[in-house]
């Protein structure tokens, strides 16, 4: 297994895609007020727990994933491969469709 690709419980991301957990939804406002469940909106942030080797380009060479693991990424409002892996939900994207990442 090359650097790049970081395995995660016994599951490895192909290629360029990239495996994260979604962060938990704001239940509680700044001001304290509770947010019941169907008001709370879609979790766009992400940590990313395994990314895979990279997509091969025209030109033969493996193009590196742009992200890295522990980074909290954004990600888009729909997509992404729902896998459960020992009863927590983790969701598969492709490097391409990850907007952004955030930065410390």
């Amino acid at each position: 297994m090359s650097d790049a690709g970081k395995a995660f419980r016994k599951f490895l991301p192909l290629f360029d895609r990239v495996l994260v957990e979604r962060c938990a939804a704001e239940t509680v406002t700044k001001g304290g007020i509770m947010i019941p469940e169907k008001a709370q909106g879609k979790v766009l942030q992400a940590t990313v727990v395994a990314v895979g080797s990279g997509a091969r380009g025209k030109d033969g060479e493996i193009h590196p994933v742009s992200v890295k693991v522990g980074e909290k990424v954004l990600l888009p409002e729909y997509g992404g491969t729902k896998i459960v892996l020992e009863d927590k939900d983790y969701y598969l994207f492709r490097d391409g469709d990850i907007l952004g990442k955030y930065l410390d």
